[in-house]
């Protein structure tokens, strides 16, 4: 039997919501009240954003080789969030929902060339309001035309889109508080100073929130020249090649398809190299973020504010490694929605908790403004996770939405919709001749057996699939959001790989005998 849920309440109604393509008040001019939570004494708070970092990447979590003793560290002293997932496992989207604390189709930053609508509020502009200090330094990627400073932020250093780990000439340049600085070397170690050398200006009078948002790990995959090579004989025999993804086992056909691909294990990146080659080189830019961490909590210890500082660390998104035959993020698996997520505030809560909870990016604003002592405005989706920790009983979100929503750029991946629960994941697509998918992730982790057309889940699929819409609809996200394509469209498959083949249908989509006898 599925888990019984409960439906949040919007705050505003969903035709105003999409007349005005967000709440009215998250398009305000003047920001809506946040009253003081009683009791609660505002904390500075730093938050680590990583691109691509997908949820067990780090030592404590289990993996074979890969070296992060400040990650591990994080979760020993604090919490390790182990079920944070994402709204849209995209950068943009992700960023945009940590940002405002809304999904997708509400912020409606559904790819990664769009700006933030004009007017979108950001919860560092609430931190501002209350008197705190607040620093963005490194990747915003919320449309690439420009790096100016956004609204929420009193120091601003970042770059155009992307970035690059390395100056890719002697003009290029960072935006620092508006001037053009040219960046000098490996954007982790340099994002990392800039970060230290803000820290370290700081007198103690106001309290004061740092966003740390690094390029790492994302492609090109960049290792600092001190890692590189760190692990080019590592065993790799782990790593899954898509085993199981089969029609038989009613694995979607745009699945097995995709596999020859730019986001799939036979042509990765329309390369030649490899899922081997591009793994170890992803391993080893995760040591020089690693190393950012460790620097980061000795800055804080070094002004005596560590044990009462809230540090958050979180990837944007997931990535897959082999899953389903598939490399990158965007579709709705576990490795693609996943990410790593630490908290640590040695004042606040004890060490090595481990938190079972299923957390979202919406959630990331309002925990951080309970740390600042203020209320959640009451047209964000998300909720505060601080008290978790210490209140683990305290009641929580049963399940979570997950939306994707097709690009142009990348047409392998469909519009799609997701129900996470505690047990099952249900997928459905939109606009696809396929089939859905049904999970049952306490015994089957991998998502390698789908349930769908499972007589015995026949009542879970259908009950999942009505909490699913029902819910979309309780949150404005029925009509779906459309962007005109932007950028370049990796459409192309490998001949060598049988790039002239299409996989075959599903199971259970194939018949053997004609069903319809009455046509006339």
């Amino acid at each position: 039997m599925f888990i019984q849920t409960r439906l949040l309440t919007p705050a505003f109604s969903t035709a105003l919501a999409f007349l005005f393509l967000l709440h009215p008040e998250a398009r305000s001019a003047e920001l809506p009240a946040t009253p003081q939570r009683e009791g609660v004494k505002p904390r500075n708070v730093v938050f680590i954003l990583t691109d691509d970092h997908r949820f067990d990447a780090m030592g404590f979590a289990g993996h074979p080789f890969l070296e992060t003793p400040h990650l591990d560290a994080m979760a020993a002293n604090g919490a390790h969030l182990k079920n944070a997932f994402v709204t849209t496992s995209l950068c943009s989207p992700s960023r945009a929902s940590i940002l405002t604390g809304l999904y997708t189709h509400k912020h409606r930053v559904i790819d990664n060339n769009r700006l933030v609508p004009d007017g979108t509020l950001f919860f560092p502009q609430y931190l501002q309001r209350a008197g705190y200090e607040t620093a963005f330094i490194g990747k915003w990627h919320m449309g690439g035309d420009h790096d100016d400073p956004r609204p929420g932020f009193n120091h601003w250093i970042s770059f155009r889109g992307q970035g690059n780990y390395l100056p890719p000439g002697p003009k290029y340049t960072l935006n620092v508080n508006g001037k053009r600085v040219k960046q000098e070397g490996y954007i982790t170690d340099e994002l990392t100073d800039y970060a230290v050398d803000w820290l370290k200006q700081r007198d103690g009078d106001e309290p004061f929130f740092l966003y740390l948002s690094h390029k790492a790990v994302h492609a090109n995959f960049t290792p600092a020249e001190r890692h590189q090579g760190r692990y080019a004989d590592a065993d790799l025999s782990f790593l899954p090649r898509g085993e199981n993804i089969k029609a038989e086992n009613d694995a979607p056909r745009w699945v097995r398809d995709q596999r020859n691909s730019w986001h799939g294990i036979d042509f990765s990146y329309h390369s030649d190299k490899g899922l081997d080659y591009l793994y170890r080189r992803y391993c080893e830019s995760i040591l020089a973020v690693d190393d950012s961490v460790g620097r980061v909590m000795q800055q804080l210890k070094d002004m005596g504010v560590h044990d009462d500082t809230l540090v958050i660390y979180m990837g944007d998104n997931g990535f897959m490694w082999g899953e389903h035959g598939l490399i990158d993020k965007r579709v709705s698996y576990e490795a693609s929605i996943r990410v790593p997520m630490m908290m640590q505030c040695p004042n606040l809560f004890e060490g090595a908790k481990v938190i079972e909870n299923v957390i979202g990016n919406i959630d990331v604003g309002p925990t951080i403004l309970h740390a600042a002592g203020l209320q959640t405005p009451s047209y964000m989706d998300g909720e505060s996770f601080l008290d978790i920790p210490n209140k683990p009983d305290s009641p929580w979100r049963d399940y979570f939405l997950y939306v994707y929503y097709w690009e142009k750029n990348f047409p392998q991946s469909p519009t799609q919709f997701a129900l996470r629960g505690d047990r099952f994941k249900y997928i459905t697509y939109y606009g696809l001749w396929d089939v859905d998918e049904l999970y049952d992730l306490t015994t089957d982790p991998g998502e390698t057996k789908n349930l769908i057309n499972d007589p015995d889940y026949k009542s879970v699929a259908k009950e999942m699939e009505n909490k699913l819409y029902a819910m979309l609809g309780d949150a404005g996200g029925m009509d779906i959001p459309m962007n005109q394509p932007k950028g370049n469209s990796q459409n192309k498959r490998w001949d060598d790989r049988g790039g002239h083949e299409a996989a075959d249908f599903p199971k259970s989509i194939v018949v053997d005998e004609p069903i319809n006898r009455q046509a006339q």
